[in-house]
């Protein structure tokens, strides 16, 4: 069945909370959190975009970017485990990067932990860059964050298409915090 992107609105939140909570239940968003970065998201002085994946009427992914002093920062891309390797995630960086390209952002900025290479690759693949580590950032668990940074998206928009169309297996389609080490879910979850 065919996925296609939307813009995350309160109604998805239902949807949106079982997600997040079936695939990272030791430190799941709560609903408050996603209603304040909602809550920045429509109007003229929008900071944030926040995107929902939907596979006819089931709910299989989402993700969200922030912009601070134009700066984007990947606050979370989630998919259903069923959907892991299909390039789900490709596309949701994809749809962050455009937005971040249409905020006029100058870099994006994301966190992924480090035991996570498969989700590593897969920012490579779209030009982010390792600039630094975060100690103990990952709860529970005490695990390091690999920050990584993308410079200049508008002019990496032929990388993000190429990576949005994987030939390999793409990075599980998450980046949100996992609920355990051993979750092959790992990756970003951080509000700015």
């Amino acid at each position: 069945m065919t996925v296609t992107l939307r813009e995350m609105r309160w109604w998805d939140l239902d949807r949106v909370m079982a997600l997040e909570e079936e695939l990272f239940p030791e430190d799941a968003w709560s609903r408050g959190m996603f209603w304040s970065e909602l809550a920045h998201a429509r109007g003229r002085d929008a900071t944030r975009h926040y995107v929902v994946a939907e596979s006819g009427s089931r709910l299989v992914g989402y993700a969200g970017l922030a912009v601070f002093d134009r700066t984007g920062d990947v606050q979370t891309i989630a998919a259903a485990r069923d959907h892991w390797g299909t390039g789900l995630g490709a596309r949701l960086l994809t749809d962050l990067l455009t937005a971040a390209t249409a905020f006029e952002c100058r870099e994006v900025l994301l966190e992924v932990r480090v035991d996570n290479a498969r989700a590593q690759r897969l920012y490579e693949r779209f030009g982010f860059e390792p600039i630094g580590i975060r100690r103990g950032y990952y709860q529970p668990g005490n695990v390091d964050a690999l920050v990584m940074r993308l410079s200049d998206p508008a002019s990496s928009t032929a990388t993000a298409a190429t990576a949005a169309n994987p030939v390999t297996t793409e990075a599980g389609a998450s980046t949100a915090n996992p609920a355990s080490t051993a979750n092959p879910v790992q990756g970003t979850e951080t509000h700015g």
